[in-house]
């Protein structure tokens, strides 16, 4: 992380804003949005989106089925690259086993979905026109 990057954070800076530098979502406004709905809670509370960020805060964020259990490490105003960016936080063992059982079970149920073959075949749609009309 660029010396730079966190220096330029200080002590003030809003969580929609780190979220969105630490890469959970790709725009401010899908973090504020998260925020609003109650998606992130810090250390266990909703909170708006202008809270200010804290090293050592707790953040539970739900995203889609997905939930990351995340301590904050360092702040950043700046979006740096995925590499940079996780070394903000730490995501706890728990965590990380509950989310990778969570896409485990949703592959699983990809899977086991029924998909058709695609659209029908011009025989395949006269059949289907001849079975309407019977009817």
């Amino acid at each position: 992380m660029s010396r730079q990057a966190v220096e330029a954070a200080d002590d003030k800076l809003r969580l929609d804003k780190w979220l969105w530098a630490a890469r959970f979502f790709k725009t401010r406004q899908l973090a504020h949005e998260a925020l609003e709905l109650g998606r992130v809670l810090v250390n266990g509370e909703r909170v708006k989106a202008s809270r200010v960020a804290r090293v050592g805060d707790l953040l539970q964020i739900r995203i889609d089925k997905l939930v990351y259990n995340v301590t904050v490490l360092a702040l950043a105003s700046q979006r740096r690259p995925a590499a940079e960016a996780r070394l903000l936080y730490s995501e706890s063992e728990d965590s990380v086993q509950a989310r990778e059982h969570q896409i485990g079970l949703q592959k699983a149920e990809h899977a086991s979905f029924p998909y058709g073959e695609g659209r029908p075949t011009k025989k395949a749609r006269r059949d289907i026109i001849r079975f309407k009309d019977k009817w």
